[in-house]
């Protein structure tokens, strides 16, 4: 059995670690960025000092629970972007979310949670298109590792050839995209 909780964008103050490690309202944060590091810096040898970037401080993040502790995580930026990492931009691109930073601890790889967690924030997305803004009609981009493409392929996503492949941290990277359908606002007078 595993629970699930989101942490909604916390705002400009994560350089300070000491912060979100003490902070209550930042608990959720401080897991995320267990399981990346775990994954990301420690199994995957990406540096520390990058994983915390400028997408966190407005990005919400799911992380899922297995017995309290910590083991997977999905991050969603909401709109606007800066440039492709192939320095692509396309002026008539539709505003979309990122997901991104999904990381699955060892010890539970293979119990679907590489799928949940992309699944999850995206059923959340569909139903709070006001809160994300910008614009944002449905429109998803993850950058997926090359070794996970068809994984995601199988979830929906197809592969820009646009936007190539690239290197984030010695990996080799593509962008994929998905449209999801958004539900309509809840009318608060029913």
């Amino acid at each position: 059995m595993f629970t699930v909780k989101i942490q909604p964008p916390p705002g400009p103050d994560l350089k300070d670690r000491q912060l979100w490690q003490t902070d209550q309202s930042l608990r959720v944060f401080s897991d995320a960025m267990l399981v990346r590091e775990e994954v990301f810096c420690v199994e995957q040898g990406c540096s520390f000092e990058n994983e915390l970037d400028e997408d966190d401080p407005k990005s919400w993040q799911w992380v899922f629970y297995q017995d309290e502790a910590p083991v997977s995580v999905v991050r969603l930026t909401p709109p606007p972007h800066p440039p492709h990492p192939n320095g692509h931009r396309d002026k008539q691109e539709e505003p979309y979310v990122k997901v991104s930073r999904i990381a699955v601890m060892s010890a539970v790889r293979g119990q679907g949670f590489g799928r949940r967690a992309p699944e999850e924030a995206l059923a959340w997305a569909a139903s709070h298109a006001e809160e994300i803004g910008n614009g944002w009609k449905g429109m998803v981009l993850v950058h997926a590792q090359l070794s996970v493409e068809k994984m995601y392929a199988k979830m929906g996503f197809t592969t820009d050839e646009k936007l190539g492949q690239w290197d984030e941290e010695g990996i080799v990277h593509v962008g994929m995209w998905k449209r999801v359908v958004l539900n309509p606002p809840k009318n608060l007078s029913d």
